[in-house]
Parts: structure tokens; sequence; C-alpha cells
């Protein structure tokens, strides 16, 4: 048989060419809709063809003559499978385009006419194809990048965390510059932690400890680094002439005294002159606010920033600052080998309190700090920290006391309690340290800095703390060391009741404050309030008030041991009262020289009244059936005379020359004149305080064994109960007051826990020529 005519224009060979055409173009719209679905992102990985009917699929085997040129033009999505159908049946493969062997009768002729116009729009296809995943490929490059930025940035906070924990570690590292970076304690500041307090605000605003914000976006990240890189070239610049600035700025202040308008030795008794403040080196004045420039919240404000964390904060918790704390502690700390790491719970009851008061830093006491009033004359009338506020002025004020401030409390100072075998410390504080009220002339809050450092640094020696409000709204006794000498307006007088309430104010602040994770280790003692003279003030009222404050505060979550004062009513008076309120301790103040029988005992029966007395009126306090239960003797010394300038009072003397001269000075009465020697000799010998107020090189042996053996009997005495406290640390001048100067003469232990008498031993004979009774 001849083969089929190949004249061009033969109705067969027409028909051939239209089929391969529409082969090709129902291919080349197939295969584009399927790039075109792979490319989509939204497209589906695993999305299929729907199924044809049977209808659909006996369709797809008709002749192809019944379709006209213009199906391939608008083709429905019924007629595209079919031709799918179809290209499979007449083996072309849809990813390559490649034919399968077919059969004889298929018109190889009519393909080879068309090969050269399949391979322009195969060609075109793959560019197509090509330019697609060109732009899959840049999405994907671009999600990349956006993922390695993102990772990057979150590796940098991962860092500068690190870097904020080694601050911690060294506190005099830099610090940067990273307002939104700082973390600072609280629980209002610890949404990374497992605490938190549906009673405060929690700032949702504050950067997390991770380094995440509020906004993860990264284009928001990546404006902030650049403009953040801008701020630090410009800051640079600053930097330079700052740093050249300060260094002048302190060499002028050095050659000038210090700088300071007082000229209170104060400034200066640790003997290191005015702080290098050098952790300010690379701060940024720019990254405090304007409006809190030059308040106390700026660093660059602060008279000594020594181990403070100097990045600008406004944070408050329990509606007090922050400032001046890193963003992490340690409580792995212990005192020395007898006593547990601070993060282990003390045993009270137990295990005996062995502690220290610091008195006279933030609540100025005249007998500890006299230079700080002997400058001035007895008609100016400077008897307490309110006359001396307000004869200083603000500006002098804040001076005076700021130098104070920083030279009496140093880290120093905790390292040698801890030597010398401590392992508490009471720290007494006024009211102004949280407020101030309307009339007051006291420096407000500038204390408080000072408190949260000193904390800082009691915890990296394992010192646990014993807070002490001394001074409260109105004065609790009138007397000079709670602020205020005089009249009492604590719970009595005109504004009792508005002080009372101030005071409970003042007790809830610092109670959520100090609620804080960061404290429950090493504030375990609190402290209502110092001395209340309730021989002066409505027993029932004090009990009213007192129950309140003890309501409130372990309201507020604290679980520690709350100190009330005895108030001078005797011990044994205390049976019964606040019984079924737990975790409450009375505190007694025992002294042998305010009390006109016992400034007359002889250096013997001194001894033993504090091994007799003493451990008699402890076991009688501790027993619920005679006493009120659980008692700590948080003031003591080893002074058996009142001659310390100005212990009693500013400008009047003292009982052991006769000299208390009580009527002129505020609130003064003739029942509290003394104006008869009160020594053991009755004024024959005469009286004297000329050694007892003498350098203690001078003393003699005999005195510094007495001295040596009735401190440690006191020990002994008050070990009969949960411990006590010394009072104090250190004086300027009070050398039987201040258990440094004591230490370092050897007339106190060489440590605490570990002494040569006590009251079970024999007590030795003291000879006369060695140790007269009259000085």
């Amino acid at each position: 048989m001849p083969p089929p005519s190949r004249d061009p224009e033969s109705p067969a060979r027409r028909e051939r060419r239209r089929r391969a055409r529409q082969r090709i173009d129902s291919e080349g719209h197939h295969r584009s809709r399927r790039r075109d679905e792979e490319d989509s992102p939204q497209a589906s990985p695993s999305k299929e063809r729907p199924k044809r009917s049977r209808k659909e699929r006996s369709t797809s085997r008709r002749p192809e003559s019944n379709y006209s040129k213009s199906a391939s033009t608008a083709l429905s999505s019924a007629q595209l499978a079919q031709l799918d159908q179809l290209n499979r049946k007449l083996g072309w493969n849809e990813n390559a385009g490649m034919r399968r062997p077919q059969a004889a009768d298929d018109d190889e002729e009519t393909r080879a006419e068309y090969d050269d116009d399949r391979e322009r729009e195969q060609e075109e296809r793959e560019k197509e194809r090509e330019r697609r995943r060109q732009e899959h490929r840049e999405r994907k490059r671009r999600r990349r990048e956006e993922e390695k930025a993102a990772a990057a940035a979150a590796a940098g906070a991962r860092q500068e965390d690190e870097e904020d924990e080694e601050e911690y570690d060294n506190p005099k590292h830099k610090r940067y510059r990273r307002q939104e970076r700082r973390v600072a304690s609280g629980q209002a500041l610890e949404r990374g932690s497992h605490y938190q307090s549906e009673k405060h605000t929690i700032r949702d605003d504050a950067r997390r400890r991770d380094g995440s914000s509020s906004d993860p976006s990264y284009d928001e990240e990546a404006r902030r680094r650049k403009r953040k890189r801008w701020i630090c070239i410009g800051a640079g610049v600053f930097l330079v002439v700052l740093i050249v600035a300060i260094a002048v700025g302190v060499t002028v202040s050095k050659n000038s005294g210090g700088g300071g308008d007082s000229s209170s030795d104060t400034s200066s008794s640790s003997g290191s002159g005015p702080p290098s403040n050098s952790n300010l080196n690379g701060v940024s004045q720019s990254s405090i606010p304007a409006a809190a420039k030059g308040t106390y919240l700026d660093p660059f404000d602060w008279y000594d920033t020594t181990d403070f964390n100097v990045t600008y904060t406004d944070a408050k918790v329990g509606g007090l600052y922050v400032m001046g704390l890193n963003s992490t502690w340690n409580d792995d700390t212990k005192a020395n080998d007898n006593v547990p790491a601070l993060k282990d719970k003390w045993q009270y009851g137990t295990m005996p309190i062995r502690g220290i008061n610091i008195g006279g830093w933030l609540s100025i006491e005249p007998f500890i700090t006299p230079s700080l009033f002997s400058e001035y004359s007895t008609s100016d009338g400077v008897v307490d920290e309110w006359t001396l506020s307000e004869t200083l002025g603000s500006t002098n004020l804040r001076t005076t006391l700021e130098q104070h401030y920083s030279s009496w409390v140093q880290e120093s100072t905790f390292a040698e309690m801890q030597a010398a075998g401590f392992d508490h410390v009471r720290i007494p504080f006024s009211y102004w340290v949280v407020t101030t009220y309307e009339g007051d002339p006291y420096l407000p809050m500038v204390s408080w800095r000072y408190l949260l450092r000193a904390i800082e640094w009691a915890r990296k020696y394992g010192l646990r703390i014993n807070l002490d409000l001394h001074g409260a709204p109105g004065s609790q006794n009138g007397w000079n060391h709670s602020g205020h000498q005089g009249d009492i307006g604590w719970l009595n007088g005109t504004d009792g009741t508005t002080n009372g309430q101030r005071t409970i104010d003042i007790h809830n602040q610092l109670s959520i404050f100090f609620t804080q994770p960061r404290y429950k280790n090493i504030i375990t003692l609190y402290g209502l309030v110092n001395e209340p003279r309730m021989t002066s003030l409505d027993k029932q009222t004090v009990m009213t008030w007192t129950q309140n404050a003890i309501t409130t505060i372990q309201g507020n979550g604290y679980d520690g041991l709350i100190i009330i004062g005895d108030g001078f009513m005797g011990l044994d008076n205390w049976q019964g009262l606040l019984s079924g309120v737990q975790n409450v301790v009375l505190d007694a103040h025992q002294y042998v020289i305010f009390n006109n029988d016992q400034i007359v005992l002889h250096h013997h029966d001194k001894i033993n009244f504090a091994c007799a007395g003493w451990t008699s009126q402890a076991k009688l306090s501790m027993n619920t059936n005679t006493g009120f239960g659980p008692t700590i003797f948080g003031e003591w010394s080893q002074a058996d005379t009142d001659c310390a300038q100005y212990l009693n009072n500013v400008g009047i003397g003292c009982r052991w020359e006769g000299t208390l001269n009580m009527i002129d000075t505020p609130g003064g009465s003739t029942s509290g004149s003394v104006l008869t020697p009160m020594c053991p000799t009755d004024n024959n010998p005469r009286c004297s305080c000329d050694s007892a107020n003498g350098d203690p090189s001078s003393y003699s042996d005999g005195y510094k064994q007495w001295l040596l053996y009735f401190a440690q009997a006191q020990m002994d005495s008050f070990e009969y109960g949960w411990g006590w406290f010394y009072w104090t640390w250190q004086t300027e001048s009070a050398t039987q007051w201040s258990y440094k100067d004591a230490l370092a003469n050897g007339i106190m232990p060489g440590k605490v826990y570990d002494r040569s008498w006590g009251c079970n031993a024999t007590l030795p004979p003291f000879g006369d020529s060695d140790l007269p009774e009259y000085y």
C-alpha cells in the first residue's frame, strides 16, 4: 500500500499538524500551571488532581477532530484533565517533555516539522522556570539571612546577660549603657523566674532575662541596633571629653580637700579619701533621662558609686527604687564554718545569734560621731539629726551625710566583722530612708541606696541581717537616736495616730520590697521599731499598733522573724502578750550604766550580775509560763561607765561624775538629772572619767582583763536566750562602745565563738591597785 500523500495541502497533513499543535499547546499550558503551583508559597505539596468521572474518561477517547482550534486558548479544568489523560496516552512525559516510543502510525514527519517550534517554546519555558527558581532561591536566601540575624541577636542578648552576671561577681566591671537591658531585682522585674506576685504591677515593657522583648520583630531590632551604633559613635566623642573633665575634676577635688562643705572628720574616717567612682567611666550621661538628671536616681549625681550598678533605672518594688542593684546574687556564702550558708536555714532557738550593730550610720547618734556636733556651740542647739539637718540646710546636709554614709561603712567593714566571728548584723535606719513628711528637715531617701549596698556586702560575707527601724515618725522615745530629741509624737499627742499609721505604711512598703526572692535568705529578722518608750506611752495603744504592724508585714509574705522591743516594761510583764502570734521575738537591751543602782556596783559585782542576773532574766523570759517566749538581746556593751562624750545627750554630762543635768535639754526634767557622782567609791576618792575616756593603750592590764571578762560574761548570759547583738561596731572615740577598737586592743575575744572565759569558770580576783573603782 502506497504511503499517504505528503502534499502540504492535503487534509491528512493539516489534521496531523492541528493535532500536534494541540498536543504541544496543552502540554505547555499544563506544565506551566504545575510550575506556578510548585513555586507558589501557598501551594500544598500533597495537592492532587481531581478524579475524573467515567464520562470524562470516555470523552478523552473521542476523535480529536471534534475539538476546534480555539480549545487551546480557553480551557476549563475538565478539559485540562482530559488533555492530561490524552498526553499520557500519547506518551508525553509531564516533567521532561520526552515522548515514549509509539506505534508505527505516529506521524514522525509531522513532529519533525514542529521540533523547532517546540524547542523554542521549551527554551522559553526553561527561562521562565529558571526565573522562578531564582526568585525562589532569593526568597530562601532572604529567609536564611533573617534567621541568622535573629539568631545573632539572641546570642548577643545571651552574651549581655552573661556580662550582667559578671558584673555581680565583679561589681567594678564596666556597666553597659543599655537602659532597656537593665534587670534589677524584684518580683516586678523577674518575669523570667518562677516567682511572681499578684500584689504588684508587672512591667510588661521590661526586657526579660533572656534578652528578648515584647516585640520580636527583626526589622525593629535592626533599626534599634543601627540607631544604637550611631549613638555610640557620637557618645564616644563625648566620652573622651567627659573622661578628661572627670580627671580634672577629681584632681581639683583632691587638691581642695574633697569638695565638701562640712569640716567633719567622718568624710575621711576610712583614710581612703573621696571615692573614685571609676565604674562611671564609659557610661554616657545621655543615658539619663532629662527629668532624672540631678536627682537621687542619677548615678552621676551620687557622691559614691562604688559597687553600685550605675545603669539608670526608675523601677520600683513596693514603691521603693531598686537603683544600684545588680541582677544576680549568690547565697552560697557563710560567715564561718560553725554556721550554715545563707541558702540553708538557720535554726533559730537552737543556734545562738552572735551579731553586731552598725550604729550611728544611717541613724546619726552624737556619741558615735561626735565630730558632726562638736563644732557647734550650746546656743546653736544642735543635739540630734533633726537640728543638725535644720542647721546645715539641704545642700550642706547632703554633702555632709553622703560623705558620712560613704566612709563610715565600706565593704571592708563586713569583711572585718566576718573575721571577728560574727554571723549576723543589725542595721539601724530611720524612716527617712523611705520618705519624709511636710516640715521634716531630714535628707530623704539618699540613705536607701547605701542600705541596699550594705545588704549586698553582708551577703558577700555570709552575714544575715536584722533590719531595725531606729527612728519612727514623731519619735517613739524622744531620745536623740530616734532623730528628734524631746517630746514623743509617735502614738502620742496631737499627731500620734497619724504617725502610727505612717509607720504602718512604711512597713508595708519595706515588707513588700524585702519579700523579694533575693532577700529571703538574708533578711531573716525584721524590727518593728527600736526602743519604744512604753513607760511613757499607753500600753494598749502600743500593743494594738504592734498587732496591726505584724499583720501588715506577714500579710505581704514576710516569713522571717519579727522583732518587737520590750519597751522597758520589764521582761516578766510580757508574759501572755501576743500569744498565738507566730514568728515574733522579744528584744531586750541590757546595760549597767543607765541605771543608778547598777552603775555603782563594783567591778567584781558587775560580772556576777551579768552571769547571774541577766542569765536568770534570759531563762525566765524564754519560758512562756514566766515570760514572753523567744527573746534576743539586741544591744549591750562592755562599757562600765557613762563617761563617753555625748552618750547621754549633747551638751550634758554623766552619772559617773555627777554632771548629768537634764533640766535645760529638750524633754528634760529634774527627775532625769544626776548631780551627785555615781561611781562605786561614792566620790571618795573622786569619781573621774579620765581613765575611761583615755586611750586604750593606757589601760592597765587588770582593767583590760576585766573588760574582756565582762564582755564574755554577757555573751554567755545572752546565749541563754536566742542570742545577741553588740552595740556597736565602731565609734570615733568611745573605745568601750567600739567592738573594732576593743578587738584591736585585746579587750575582746579574737573570735566571738572562741572565748577564753565563761560564767561557769572561776572569776579571778581583781586588785584595787590595778583596777581602781573610781578611775
